[in-house]
């Protein structure tokens, strides 16, 4: 068994997929595959990018979801046996990959942060948060292939180099699928997307009423950024939108900057905002959580502090 193969939906998906493969390909020695829905990345893009193949998957009848490309996957990785297969852990991604190890009899290991190659024992040694966020646990690959899925933005998307070249080859159309599509109703975002924010001030549980949320939204504003939140505000208060929350229960976020008000620093919280550059935290307990994870720390009562930020910001 030979190669990495990553299965990707949309540009995004494969260009970060290609960056995480690319980190084992060269320890492995062997090749990657990318296996692209057309109309996403093209193959010529996905080659710069570092695929030495790019399967493109056929374009599906309208009504028929992603998953009905599972007997092509299928066949194909029968015939070319990659040793890891990586898709986004996003819905789809997640059930696809599931009902692809069932279907291959391969073992599965999801949400993988990192990845890395043991030449001694010839596996694939993956990493993922445990216990809430508490714990980062390992496992090796017993046997090949094994299938993984990646929260999206765990790794950095793969630069394009020039000069690269590979093979392009269309796979068949998939058979009729007995799932259909019958009507979308997407989900009404009353918010920006923070995950692609360079800056971001959440707010804590340290607000004493909804209305007082004006003041990070203030200061989010002032340092050009966008306003997040913990899992009470947005799931038990409803004091802002569940788009906007931070952490296991929310979205995983990697601006330049993070800083948190009122925020205690539960674990919870604290794995979605990992792969901040800077973090800077304000609150009044000088023995709270988030003190030890931060660059910068203010020990004070927020309501106080954060108005003579903002009287210099705004000057």
């Amino acid at each position: 068994m030979a190669g990495i193969w990553i299965v990707a939906e949309t540009r995004e998906q494969a260009f970060e997929l290609l960056g995480a493969g690319r980190l084992l390909a060269p320890e492995m020695e062997t090749t990657v595959t990318a296996v692209v829905a057309k109309g996403s990345a093209s193959p010529q893009e996905c080659i710069a990018r570092g695929a030495d193949e790019v399967l493109l998957l056929a374009e599906l009848a309208p009504g028929e979801p992603f998953g009905a490309q599972l007997p092509v996957i299928e066949q194909e990785a029968r015939a070319s046996s990659p040793h890891a297969i990586l898709f986004s852990a996003t819905a789809r991604g997640k059930e696809t990959a599931a009902r692809l190890s069932a279907r291959l009899a391969a073992g599965l290991c999801s949400a993988c942060t990192a990845l890395a190659f043991d030449k001694a024992t010839g596996s694939i040694v993956m990493e993922r948060l445990a216990y809430g966020g508490a714990a980062i646990q390992k496992l090796a690959a017993s046997a090949a292939p094994v299938v993984i899925t990646i929260p999206p933005r765990s790794f950095e998307p793969a630069e394009a180099m020039d000069g690269r070249q590979g093979k392009t080859r269309e796979l068949p159309a998939p058979p009729p699928s007995a799932v259909k599509i019958v009507e979308r109703k997407p989900k009404e975002k009353v918010s920006k997307d923070i995950t692609e924010a360079r800056v971001i001030v959440c707010a804590g549980r340290g607000f004493d009423k909804k209305e007082d949320i004006a003041l990070a939204r203030r200061l989010a504003d002032a340092l050009g950024g966008e306003l997040g939140a913990t899992r009470p505000l947005t799931e038990e208060l409803h004091w802002l939108p569940e788009d906007l929350c931070i952490g296991l229960s929310g979205v995983q976020v990697k601006p330049e900057l993070y800083v948190g008000l009122g925020v205690s620093g539960q674990v919870q919280h604290m794995t979605g905002v990992r792969g901040a550059k800077v973090v800077c935290s304000v609150n009044r307990d000088e023995n709270a959580p988030i003190f030890a994870l931060s660059d910068f720390g203010i020990v004070g009562d927020l309501y106080e502090v954060v108005p003579k930020i903002l009287e210099k910001l705004e000057t």
